[in-house]
């Protein structure tokens, strides 16, 4: 199996192209346009959800290279063996990022199996090996990772940028990112909601700029 190196890319705004009208291609769309890329859809038929959904491009034709124009990424999902990899020979010669959707060998990316928490998220991969083990484990970890993340992320998020802008010694800023990041933190966000949190975490930015 081959070795992927991990990595998370930036999209937004930009062009991505899915291959593909089944229920398969509509959960790729949706995923793409989460992370705010700009999405085109191409097949001679569309399921419902795809017909159904808001803020893409759809193309009803059959797939040509003159869709890879300004493409960025691509993700081929048809039920046609020989088209899937058209798509992944056209843009490989391109310098174009292919995802051939079960089919590892026709990659040059896979997609990890996610879970989504505000902006945390924790990925799960198997290198294609097993898909079914990435999804198991991801299901383990959604049960460990509640909801309580997605608004401690917000809160660490606008702390950074309090602590960036107003704290110019780098030792002192690293310090107390380090120090509200603390699983007590989350804790506090547990048992007494965001914004005792969002107090608690101001006192220790307090407290830490006095003691220096």
């Amino acid at each position: 199996m081959a070795k992927y190196y991990p990595v998370f890319l930036n999209i937004q705004n930009k062009k991505c192209l899915v291959v593909g009208g089944g229920n398969v291609a509509w959960r790729k769309v949706c995923s793409l346009k989460e992370a705010g890329a700009r999405v085109t859809v191409v097949s001679p038929e569309f399921c419902p959800e795809l017909e159904k959904e808001t803020g893409i491009e759809r193309i009803q034709r059959k797939y040509g290279t003159e869709f890879l124009k300004e493409t960025v990424l691509v993700v081929a999902s048809t039920d046609d063996g020989e088209v899937n990899q058209m798509v992944y020979h056209d843009a490989v010669e391109r310098g174009i990022l292919v995802n051939v959707v079960d089919k590892p060998e026709f990659c040059s990316f896979i997609v990890p199996s996610s879970i989504m928490r505000g902006d945390l998220c924790i990925s799960v991969s198997t290198g294609g090996a097993s898909p079914a083990l990435a999804r198991n484990i991801r299901e383990y970890l959604e049960k460990q990772f509640g909801d309580e993340y997605n608004e401690f992320t917000k809160l660490l998020a606008e702390m950074r940028r309090k602590i960036i802008s107003e704290i110019k010694d780098e030792s002192l800023r690293r310090d107390i990112l380090q120090r509200i990041a603390g699983l007590d933190m989350l804790d506090v966000v547990r048992e007494k909601g965001a914004s005792e949190t969002k107090k608690k975490m101001l006192e220790i930015i307090s407290e830490k700029i006095s003691m220096r």
